[in-house]
């Protein structure tokens, strides 16, 4: 077998899946491997697919990505969300793929030789995460016995490290950015406390554990040595940050910090549970320099006999005020969020209270998804499931309403001066990137057409011309004031 070894990781789902991608990435980096990217025309010995495993349409595509892969007889290894939820399972029904758990991603490198040696991997047999650490937040450790990707301490005995692999004087979990640019996400947190009715991902993602806040800001820094300019602070559930270290209000803490580091310029949190965000973090994310002012709040539904339903919290009117409370102290706040359609019971007069709220919480960005059953959760038992047809003409009444919400929503900021982060040069004087409501890959971008060149993840001031859907179009408004 030759010396040189190679890999390809294809990343599938969320931005948290990113983030386990590229300590994948820095853990093989260590061990001698090459990454490759097959657009470059070279083909890997493994490709790694990191599977996703949240709602139907998600596994299909995992599947699908997993069986392309392996078309021309390369090796090919399952590992993220599908591959830790399904197991052996999974590898009975693909035999085209080996597959791993989480807990093997601290032997990747070793799981790889073998399977570059034609040894077979044993799959593992699913088992609920969450009985791996003890069901009291305080009892649990930071470092865990179990892997927990993102939060295991990097050992002495592979350094040094290739150049360009945390940690050189960074955080304590190997990372190697496989995408480069201004923007970066960085994991405060893994799993998730809450039982929502429809949601399989505690059981799989393990309980609510947070990295401490000083590893952040140490990968933070390093994040910002590498050329980032904005954080994209990621996890399953954001607000519950610090509550198994004994600071509920350790987010609150944590963003001033991350913002003070030199070189970053924006701070973005996701994942917001509405009910858990108090009036201290809306302090701060609208009244913090460098933290955008951007809500990206789990609502899910809008009818409160439905979302108990959903072994979920709040209301029409108690999300409106909270929406209320957030524009009073930023209007130009940027608020997303993504509902389902079609859970089991859901009445017209339900569906009615979800529609009457999208009309008037003016939201900057709506996600729709109708209701799938998901294999052991507590909805997958529900009597009232709602038939297909009704399930699907609910969805495009609601994507085709947000649409139109989400377009009027940008007109409202035709005028208004914007701080867009620059992240392309399209042509000579137009530039494309994100204003501050504007999250990445999700949220659309501002082109912006500027006289001067700015550069790769500068962020400049323009004047809103015109939307395009969700999209803005704006002029670089040069600093008049220098003399």
């Amino acid at each position: 077998m030759s010396s040189r070894r190679t890999v390809s990781l294809v990343t599938l789902g969320c931005a948290r899946n990113e983030v386990d991608s590229e300590e994948l990435a820095g853990r093989l980096a260590a061990d001698g491997w090459t990454l490759v990217d097959p657009d470059d025309g070279e083909n890997a010995d493994v490709v790694v697919v990191n599977t996703c495993g949240f709602i139907e349409a998600a596994k299909q595509d995992s599947i699908e990505t997993l069986l392309n892969a392996a078309e021309d007889g390369t090796k090919v290894v399952a590992a993220g969300c599908m591959a830790e939820r399904y197991g052996a399972e999974l590898a009975e029904a693909m035999p085209e793929a080996q597959v791993i758990s989480f807990d093997d991603y601290t032997q990747i490198s070793r799981r790889l030789d073998d399977v570059l040696a034609g040894r077979p991997l044993v799959p593992h047999t699913p088992r609920d995460r969450r009985t791996l650490l003890p069901i009291s937040p305080a009892e649990r450790p930071a470092t865990p016995d179990t892997h927990v990707p993102g939060h295991l301490s990097f050992h002495d005995d592979i350094t040094p490290l290739p150049e360009g692999v945390a940690p050189a004087s960074g955080p304590t979990v190997p990372r190697l950015r496989l995408t480069g640019g201004p923007v970066a996400n960085l994991k405060i947190a893994s799993g998730c406390d809450r039982r929502c009715a429809f949601c399989a991902i505690p059981a799989f993602r393990g309980a609510y554990i947070s990295r401490r806040p000083d590893d952040v800001l140490r990968e933070a820094e390093w994040l910002a040595d590498q050329g980032v300019r904005e954080l994209f602070l990621v996890s399953e559930n954001s607000t519950s940050y610090g509550k198994d270290l004994g600071d509920l209000r350790a987010l609150e803490k944590l963003l001033p910090r991350l913002a003070e580091v030199p070189g970053i310029e924006r701070v973005r949190v996701s994942y917001l549970q509405p009910a858990e965000v108090r009036p201290g973090l809306v302090d701060v994310l609208t009244g913090t320099p460098k933290v955008v002012p951007y809500f990206d709040l789990s609502f899910q539904h809008a009818s409160g006999p439905l979302l108990r339903r959903m072994r979920r919290f709040g209301d029409r009117p108690r999300f409106l005020e909270l929406l209320d409370t957030i524009r009073s102290r930023t209007p130009e706040a940027g608020v997303r969020s993504n509902f389902i359609v079609g859970f089991p019971g859901e009445t017209e007069a339900d569906f009615a209270e979800l529609v009457a709220f999208l009309e008037q919480a003016r939201l900057d960005a709506i996600g729709v998804f109708g209701y799938s059953d998901e294999d052991g959760t507590e909805a997958a038992g529900h009597d009232g499931k709602l038939p297909e047809e009704v399930i699907t003409a609910r969805v495009e009444h609601l994507t085709q309403l947000a649409e139109e919400l989400m377009a009027q929503r940008a007109e409202e900021r035709v005028g208004s001066t914007v701080d867009v982060l620059i992240e392309t040069e399209l042509d000579e004087g137009a530039y494309e990137g994100r204003s501050a409501h504007q999250a990445p890959e999700v949220d659309g971008s501002t082109i912006v057409y500027a006289d001067t060149r700015p550069r790769v993840g500068d962020i400049v001031p323009a004047t809103v011309l015109t939307a395009m859907g969700v999209d803005l179009v704006a002029e670089h408004q040069e600093d008049t004031d220098t003399p």
